[in-house]
């Protein structure tokens, strides 16, 4: 498998500097909840930041996913705050282009209703210094998009409108982007995915 920095990427004979994925099965999995703070709405809830989650899988049902910078060996899938009025489907594509640089993607499926988890103490006192703000948590709307362009147009700097989050990239298994995931929202992945395993048949 090849990581990729930014736009560039190692061949797949090379042996990844940062992390190694262990063998997976290649069906998909049926998860349990962990016993982390979830919980799943129609609307989200007073005290929880709006915000869109992205499922960008491409042509062989992999799922792309990055490292943090701030996190180290912290994998998740794109995701980003709602604009005050903005439609939560347009908020996936705009924070997809702003963290990946991905235009050529288009949205396939969404989960029907909201997801949300807590943030740990010490994440919930760092992001609120940082937002001037006091969110418990974050209330997700979740949304599968289909890549259609090259692996090229793949740039962690993004559309340059923000500052860069990850450091790494690859396409994943759904498994893997569990496991790779921080603890906190490892339940809302698990839901996410099953909600969107007919896509990944």
């Amino acid at each position: 498998m090849a990581l990729c920095r930014f736009a560039y990427c190692s061949p797949a004979s090379s042996a990844p500097k940062f992390i190694r994925f262990p063998k997976y099965p290649s069906k998909h999995v049926k998860f349990s909840l962990l016993p982390f703070s979830f919980a799943t709405m129609e609307a989200p809830p007073e005290g929880y930041r709006r915000n869109v989650g992205i499922c960008l899988m491409n042509a062989h049902k992999k799922i792309f996913a990055a490292s943090r910078l701030d996190i180290p060996n912290a994998w998740q899938m794109p995701q980003g705050g709602i604009d005050e009025g903005e439609d939560p489907r347009n908020a996936a594509i705009r924070e997809l282009r702003e963290e990946t640089g991905v235009n050529s993607a288009e949205v396939i499926a969404e989960v029907p209703y909201w997801l949300t988890y807590d943030f740990p103490p010490k994440v919930r006192d760092k992001l609120n210094i940082q937002w001037g703000s006091d969110w418990k948590g974050q209330a997700q709307k979740w949304f599968l998009l289909k890549f259609t362009g090259q692996d090229q147009e793949i740039n962690l700097l993004g559309d340059g409108t923000e500052k860069a989050e990850f450091g790494e990239w690859s396409w994943i298994s759904p498994e893997q982007i569990i496991d790779l995931a921080v603890d906190f929202k490892k339940p809302v992945y698990k839901e996410v995915l099953a909600e969107f395993a007919p896509y990944f048949q």
